[in-house]
């Protein structure tokens, strides 16, 4: 059946979508690419690709303080990316809104600066057992430099956090939790309302992991309440090695810079320095002008399609891969939390996740085998490594028939 037959919900059109994307029209070994790898990067739209390529060859300078127009046009053009992704957010305004090279500086950059600042023994930093490592091993550097502990909130069977762990894990000597919206490796959706009331009840703060959660769902940070989000845009259709963290306002304007430099300081002299107020504070030296243009990009081209259409088509896809999947024999799906999105991760019975990706990957469809840099959540399932299935806003049921098919081929051979 055709992509173009299922042009839902409330007329959100994958047919057309797709042409947006020149990458998924070329050929791999031979066959149609089937791309389901966007949990881990996402193919760019036109709309990306020309915004890009007009800020290079027609606008491009550095930002700030040039008197020469076409210093002025760049800085207006990163300036404008900046407001529309803290408009992609819900932000209050954009003064909360810094760029970062993607979601594991953003966490870096809070691990470092208010963690170094805040944390101590006898403090707890909270974090979840599913966490992607940039969700870890931050808090782990930031908990060994200052003698904080890191606690871990342990998940059910089906890969969601029971509402009993939160409420056993957020204690009072909780001073921030760090947690995926969406986990990568599973696809679980997080409760993060649930999450920030009773760690703000404990007056502890909250920093979410929003990489795999922008480019499905609606983003509204002040509705959340948290007080830090981090995303990437390359996982949302924008360039690589640019990301935003956002922040309340009060909150970064009470944190010490974490790189030293240009851009980021108000007057530097041998006696010492004054810095600038956020988000300046928080972006030393020559930013990546270009991906900020192209991550604004990215973000208007998704509210264009509207994330609640694109969250209902992810879940739709979703529950048409799982069925699908089920008939195949010995396959076990990792993550089945009830509320989930985007990924379809799954181990066969007697067949090593590297091979099957290869072999899949003859047929032209393209998936992640490994742990995803979440061993811990490979632990936790008895595995070694998963194959991983993520859904992109470009993908139809025609996809996961191709995945389905090109499975059963590679069963034949293996088996």
């Amino acid at each position: 059946m055709s992509a173009a037959v299922h042009a839902e919900p409330e007329g959100l059109d994958v047919a057309l979508i797709r042409r947006d994307f020149p990458a998924l029209a070329q050929t791999v070994n031979d066959k149609p690419l089937v791309y389901l790898d966007s949990g881990a990067s996402a193919h760019k739209p036109q709309a990306v690709i020309d915004a890009v390529g007009r800020f290079y060859s027609r606008d491009y300078s550095n930002v700030h303080r040039g008197v020469h127009v076409l210093s002025q046009r760049a800085t207006e053009a990163f300036e404008h990316a900046r407001t529309t992704l803290a408009r992609f957010v819900n932000a209050p305004d954009e003064r909360g809104v810094i760029f970062t090279r993607g979601t594991t500086e953003g966490i870096n950059l809070v691990a470092q600066s208010w963690g170094r600042a805040n944390l101590g023994p006898g403090d707890e930093v909270v974090i979840s057992e599913m966490e992607h490592h940039s969700g870890i091993v931050p808090w782990q550097l930031a908990c060994e430099a200052t003698g904080a502990s890191l606690v871990v909130m342990r998940m059910d069977d089906r890969g969601a956090l029971p509402d009993a762990e939160l409420v056993a894990k957020i204690g009072p000597r909780a001073k921030i939790v760090s947690v995926t919206h969406i986990a990568n490796a599973l696809g679980t959706i997080n409760p993060i309302a649930r999450i920030v009331a009773l760690a703000h009840a404990q007056g502890a703060l909250v920093l979410v992991d929003g990489a795999q959660a922008a480019p499905h769902l609606p983003i509204d940070v002040q509705a959340l309440g948290c007080d830090f989000y981090a995303f990437s845009g390359h996982k949302m259709y924008g360039p690589t090695g640019i990301g935003v963290l956002w922040g309340r306002y009060e909150l970064l304007a009470a944190m010490p810079p974490w790189h030293g430099g240009g851009d980021m300081i108000k007057r530097v002299s041998f006696e010492g320095t004054t810095y600038a107020e956020p988000p300046a504070r928080f972006e030393a030296g020559t930013p990546h002008i270009a991906g900020a243009v192209g991550m604004g990009a990215a973000a208007e081209y998704l509210m264009g399609l509207g994330l609640e259409r694109v969250a209902a088509w992810d879940r739709a896809l979703l529950d048409y891969g799982h069925a699908a999947l089920a008939q195949i024999p010995g396959l076990r799906l990792t993550g089945t939390a009830p509320d989930k999105a985007s990924i379809l991760a799954f181990t066969i019975d007697g067949v090593h996740p590297h091979d099957l990706g290869t072999l899949l990957d003859m047929d032209g469809v393209a998936v992640r085998v490994g742990h995803h840099c979440a061993q811990p959540v490979m632990e936790r399932f008895g595995v070694s490594a998963t194959t991983r299935a993520s859904l992109g806003v470009y993908n139809t049921r025609e996809d996961i028939d191709r995945l389905i098919a090109a499975i059963r081929k590679a069963l034949s051979l293996l088996r």
